[in-house]
């Protein structure tokens, strides 16, 4: 088993990296392999909606590190996607860079477990922390709970440390994400099927 942890702030070991070290630990305790992916700090280029990535599972465009993070989703049994709170939203280089990695990609995500963390100061952690979970939803994957919304506060990694009850939620997302995946595991070894798909129907409202 193993989990991709993504990074999306621009500063590669700031506090963000922080919190996802944190649970990389945690998961490596409880037996599951963990890699974490740097979005980098160049500019991300936001989605076109040109659909050119439907049956190719690559995007056209190849400047920036979506490409190489979508060569790794088949491998990674579980995600986490981190980001510091910028103006009470997720980061620059996350937003574009989700929305590129999921268009159109949903049956490489599905039924696979999910978890945003986000970073801040002070204030604005649960906007951007919604903002990401939407991606999960609409890609049928299970989101990952734990004690608390999953955010950490603090200007620097080491005040990041001193959050106990940030420190607390990161291990206990951890846990739970373990958890989880051994149970889809154990599942899958037992014959439980899969929910079943019916065709995909899109309403539009007019």
């Amino acid at each position: 088993m193993k989990v991709l942890l993504v990074n999306g702030s621009p500063n590669k070991n700031g506090c963000t990296n922080a919190a996802l070290e944190v649970i990389a630990c945690e998961l490596n305790k409880c037996g599951v392999e963990t890699e974490v992916f740097w979005c980098g700090n160049k500019p991300v280029m936001g989605c076109i909606g040109c659909g050119k990535c439907r049956d190719s599972k690559r995007c056209w465009y190849d400047k920036d590190t979506v490409n190489a993070f979508l060569e790794k989703v088949e491998s990674a049994d579980g995600f986490v996607f981190g980001t510091p709170i910028h103006f009470a939203g997720p980061s620059g280089f996350i937003k574009p860079f989700m929305d590129r990695a999921f268009c159109s990609k949903s049956d490489m995500y599905k039924n696979k477990p999910a978890a945003t963390v986000v970073s801040c100061r002070r204030g604005g952690a649960t906007a951007g922390f919604d903002d990401l979970n939407k991606y999960y939803g609409i890609s049928n994957m299970p989101t990952v709970p734990s004690i608390y919304w999953n955010q950490v506060h603090g200007n620097k990694p080491e005040e990041v440390f001193q959050d106990e009850e940030g420190m607390q939620t990161m291990r206990r997302l951890a846990q739970n994400m373990a958890w989880l995946l051994k149970c889809i595991e154990a599942g899958r070894n037992a014959g439980v099927s899969l929910p079943c798909e019916e065709p995909l129907t899109r309403t539009n409202f007019i």
